[in-house]
C-alpha cells in the first residue's frame, strides 16, 4: 500500500535543497564558476564528451551558476542548464546570458523523450536518497536519444552525511556518497550501457572540497 505521506515528504526535502540553494547561490557561485581552470583532468573528460554530443542539445544538469554549461557552449555545444533553485539559476543568467535555463527536478525533467544528445550530471545525484537514484537515472535515459551519452560524477564513498552550514550560512542539505560499482549498477539497471568508469583524488584544498571523484561515461543503447 502506498505512503500517503511519501509525496509530501519528497517535497519537503526538495524544498529543503531549494531553500539552502537560494540562500547562498551567490556565494557559491563567487567560489566554483572558476573552478574548471584549476581542473584538467575535468576539462580533458569534457572536451571528449564534447566530441561525442557536439551536433545535438545537451543539458547540465544540476547547472548551478553554469560553469560546466560555459565550458561546452564555448566549444561549440548547444548547451543549456537545468537546476532546481531559483537563485542558482538567477546566477547562472547573470554569469551567461546567452545560454538558457530551465528550473526543473531531477525526477521530472519536463523534456521531450529522446530529445538530447548528452547530459552532464556533475555532482547533483549527491543530493537524491539512494531508494530513488534508479528513477532519477530512469529519467535522464528517457529523455536521452539512442546513443546519447550521460557523464556523471560524485564524490566517493559509502555513507551519508547532513550539512547544516555552506559558506557561513544556514542550510539543510543531505549528501549521498557512492562507489564507482554502486553507480553502475544503478546506471545498468536503468537502462545504461557503461563504456568508462574513472576516479581520481582531490586537487588542492584552495581548488575543491577535498574527497575522491568519481566519472562515469553510459550511453543509452
Amino acid at each position: 500500500m502506498a505512503n500517503p505521506h511519501e509525496g509530501e515528504q519528497e517535497r519537503n526535502v526538495g524544498g529543503h535543497i531549494r531553500q539552502s540553494y537560494d540562500s547562498v547561490a551567490r556565494e557559491y557561485a563567487d567560489a566554483i564558476y572558476g573552478e574548471l581552470a584549476g581542473k584538467p583532468f575535468d576539462r580533458e573528460l569534457l572536451d571528449r564528451f564534447a566530441d561525442r554530443v557536439r551536433g545535438g542539445r545537451v543539458c547540465d544538469l544540476g547547472c548551478g551558476p553554469a560553469q560546466v554549461a560555459r565550458y561546452l557552449r564555448d566549444r561549440g555545444v548547444d548547451a543549456f542548464g537545468v537546476d532546481f533553485s531559483a537563485g542558482m539559476l538567477a546566477q547562472a543568467c547573470r554569469l551567461n546570458p546567452d545560454i538558457p535555463f530551465v528550473q526543473s527536478s531531477m525526477l521530472g525533467l519536463g523534456l521531450a523523450s529522446e530529445s538530447l544528445r548528452g547530459i552532464a550530471a556533475f555532482y547533483c545525484i549527491i543530493h537524491i536518497p539512494r531508494q530513488k537514484v534508479i528513477a532519477v537515472l530512469a529519467e535522464l535515459h528517457r529523455v536521452l536519444e539512442p546513443g546519447g551519452c550521460l557523464l556523471i560524477t560524485f564524490h566517493l564513498g559509502a555513507e551519508d552525511s547532513h550539512h547544516e552550514e555552506l559558506f557561513g550560512r544556514p542550510v539543510s542539505l543531505d549528501v549521498a556518497l557512492f562507489t564507482a560499482n554502486e553507480m553502475w549498477g544503478y546506471l545498468r539497471s536503468a537502462g545504461f550501457h557503461v563504456e568508462k568508469a574513472l576516479e581520481r583524488d582531490p586537487y588542492a584544498p584552495e581548488v575543491e572540497y577535498q574527497s575522491r571523484r568519481g566519472y562515469i561515461l553510459a550511453v543509452r543503447p
